[in-house]
């Protein structure tokens, strides 16, 4: 599985959850339904359900959907929104959606090889980079000996957050063994300056920044606390990049409307509403 997704994404680039209306899901092959009439459109269209995060997966999303661009690919779209990682891959095993949109290459990786999915994935539609936030220091330069450090609980993205921290020479991280905070306790060189870390939920990161000194955070709930890349002390870089969000279908069972999704996710509609709507670059386009 990993590697199969790896080179076709190459050529690209526990908190209470909740999932808006999916009990309301039924079957995820393809539903005919009757065109809505204020899109002025004369046929059918397939429905796909998606789960997606709600920003900027699920704003994405609803864009195509109220700007009329997936009625002319032939697809309507009903969004599920996630508020965690781990309902949507849940749900679309469970085949409550067709598809999901919420994560990036590594972290589909590592779920299918620890929890049995058999996902496929389409090319990178967007990157948000990590960045070091803090709600009282200025420069990292500020960051003392001991100081505390929020970093996200999830092992994969954890994993990317302790890179940044390496890359602003906060860190080392351990050869051989993965990025984690549990193997940085196992080895004080890698953390000479004796920082402590606190392992947070996602969702939570922004408000733990009253907590710490520092907390890298993910660009999704970043955007959601009201914080850009505009506000960080350091932003994760984009250059060759793993860590882009793709859409994530059941191995095998991409429907025609699921295509037509992926196709217009990276169409030249999708990449200018995503640089128009994140200037701070905060969302990149990955195509």
């Amino acid at each position: 599985m990993k590697s199969s997704i790896t080179r076709r994404i190459a050529a690209g680039l526990a908190v209470a959850a909740f999932g808006v209306g999916l009990a309301g899901c039924s079957s995820t092959a393809d539903k005919k339904t009757e065109t809505d009439a204020a899109n002025g459109a004369s046929s059918d269209l397939v429905e796909v359900v998606v789960g997606a995060s709600p920003s900027p997966h699920a704003k994405i999303l609803k864009h195509l959907e109220d700007t009329g661009a997936a009625a002319e690919a032939g697809i309507t779209l009903k969004i599920v929104e996630f508020t965690d990682y781990v309902k949507p891959n849940e749900a679309l095993q469970a085949k409550e959606l067709d598809a999901n949109f919420f994560q990036t290459v590594p972290y589909l990786e590592s779920e299918s090889e620890s929890r049995g999915f058999e996902f496929e994935a389409g090319e990178g539609i967007h990157l948000e980079p990590l960045a070091i936030y803090s709600s009282n220091l200025k420069s990292l330069a500020d960051v003392k000996e001991g100081a505390k450090i929020g970093v996200i609980q999830d092992v994969t993205n954890q994993g990317r957050a302790l890179k940044l921290l390496a890359d602003n020479d906060f860190i080392t991280l351990p050869s051989g063994v993965e990025a984690s905070v549990v193997n940085l306790k196992a080895d004080a060189s890698a953390n000479p300056k004796n920082f402590e870390f606190l392992e947070v939920d996602g969702p939570m990161l922004v408000r733990a920044l009253q907590d710490v000194d520092i907390a890298v955070i993910n660009g999704n709930f970043a955007q959601e606390g009201g914080l850009s890349p505009a506000d960080a002390l350091a932003v994760e870089s984009a250059d060759n990049n793993p860590s882009v969000n793709v859409l994530v279908w059941r191995k095998g069972d991409a429907s025609e409307g699921v295509k037509k999704l992926d196709e217009l996710l990276h169409s030249a509609k999708t990449k200018s509403y995503i640089e128009e709507t994140w200037a701070d670059k905060s969302v990149i386009p990955a195509f």
